[in-house]
């Protein structure tokens, strides 16, 4: 009887430090990666390639990494802010010297023939970079928000001339859910991106522009501390923005440009810009309510879809799972952010709350326009389906982003995990 209590006592404390992490989140990220393992295997059981297990191993790395941290007091990182922004932005200047070009783009580093793309573990560090910068600031000033945003400027920059537009898409919506999520005005937001959309309305619409503009004016009236001077200001900026859309455009790569306009009017060059986009939606179409069976898409088999392991994963999802199985993990997505805004609503402190609201941010989005693009509602951008698509880089972002979470679950107090 003693040395069974003496047992069961070792084993509580093994698992003690992990009593207040989140079992939820960690048991759906690894359900995700098991069947993203599954799927690519799917995808090239035709081809004789071996990467759905070079998915699990990674994940399994991912996995113990994220174990690690999640028993590490993640305060400390407010210290590291700097040494952390400072590394992302050494890796990716690297990028430019000593990076591998493929696909059009250089985002990779070859080291002893591990392929590491610092674009995507910069996202990690930007959120913990912001959440440093945010956790102390009640309500930041226009002034605090304008310096986080140049700070942020410089890692995205970098990662745009990669050129690497999804994942610079992806910093965008972690700086906008973190900069709401940290008490910075709504309306700031919504001036922030109004030249963006003042280049879509204008190339749209003149009178659709024009109200825009005057829209602009009034949210900068009604938001801004000096209000003539901030609303004459985003008007300016708006109306500039809107006549030198085609500037912009001009900076985009040809491929660039021609994955958004195949978005648009993807039959317009069926073999070309639009030749995705159009096989994705007939896979997932073929799928029906129950889909052809694991092994069984006719797509997905004869690989009329291009990199379907990486980016259009989804679609081979579709057509093998049917829409049962493309709700059951979108069911699992969902598992996974409730339990990110549990996490953030019940934390310590700011600091690891704005970590939990970086990381979801990251995830939501790359999830929206993934699925988006796999179904016609979106530009193909090259973002990949978080803990499903093939990528190691990818993988473990993700992985160290859940640990992350997992540190600021575990510290919780335990009155508050029920909250």
């Amino acid at each position: 009887m003693l040395q069974r209590i003496q047992v069961r006592n070792r084993w509580k404390s093994i698992f003690k430090p992990w009593e207040e992490a989140d079992p939820w989140l960690f048991a759906a990220c690894i359900a995700l990666t098991i069947f993203g393992g599954i799927m690519i295997h799917s995808v090239e059981i035709n081809q004789g390639l071996i990467n759905w297990w070079r998915h699990w191993v990674t994940g399994a790395v991912g996995l113990f990494l994220a174990i690690i941290i999640s028993r590490c007091r993640y305060q400390i990182l407010i210290e590291w802010k700097w040494p952390i922004y400072i590394l992302i932005n050494l890796s990716l200047i690297a990028v430019r010297f000593i990076g591998t070009t493929g696909l059009g783009a250089q985002r990779w580093i070859n080291i002893g023939g591990f392929y590491l793309q610092p674009s995507e573990f910069a996202k990690v560090g930007m959120i913990v970079t912001l959440a440093a910068l945010l956790h102390d600031k009640t309500v930041p000033t226009v002034g605090n928000m304008l310096r986080m945003l140049a700070i942020m400027a410089v890692p995205w920059g970098l990662i745009f001339a990669e050129p690497n537009l999804g994942t610079s898409l992806v910093f965008g919506a972690i700086t906008i859910g973190m900069f709401y999520w940290g008490n910075v005005n709504p309306g700031w937001l919504i001036l922030l991106f109004s030249p963006l959309i003042s280049v879509l309305f204008n190339n749209l619409s003149t009178p659709i522009w024009i109200a825009w503009v005057v829209v602009a004016g009034i949210i900068a009236w009604r938001t801004l501390p000096w209000p003539w001077l901030g609303t004459f200001g985003a008007v300016l900026v708006n109306v500039v923005s809107g006549h030198l859309g085609h500037i912009f455009w001009n900076v985009l790569k040809d491929y660039q440009k021609m994955r958004l306009t195949g978005f648009l009017n993807p039959e317009k060059d069926p073999l070309g810009s639009g030749y995705h986009l159009i096989q994705s939606r007939i896979a997932i179409g073929a799928g029906e309510l129950k889909g052809r069976g694991l092994f069984q898409g006719t797509q997905t088999q004869l690989n009329f879809i291009p990199e379907q392991h990486t980016d259009f994963i989804f679609s081979a999802i579709g057509e093998e799972l049917g829409f049962i199985g493309c709700i059951a993990v979108l069911l699992i997505f969902w598992i996974i952010c409730f339990r990110l805004v549990t996490i953030a609503q019940t934390a310590n402190d700011n600091f690891g709350s704005l970590l939990a609201i970086g990381v979801l941010s990251m995830l939501i989005f790359q999830v929206f326009v993934n699925i988006g693009m796999n179904i016609g509602l979106a530009p193909v951008t090259g973002i990949p389906l978080p803990f499903l698509s093939y990528g190691n880089a990818s993988l473990l972002s993700n992985f160290l982003g859940l640990g992350l979470v997992e540190a600021v679950a575990s510290q919780r107090q335990r009155k508050k995990r029920w909250n």
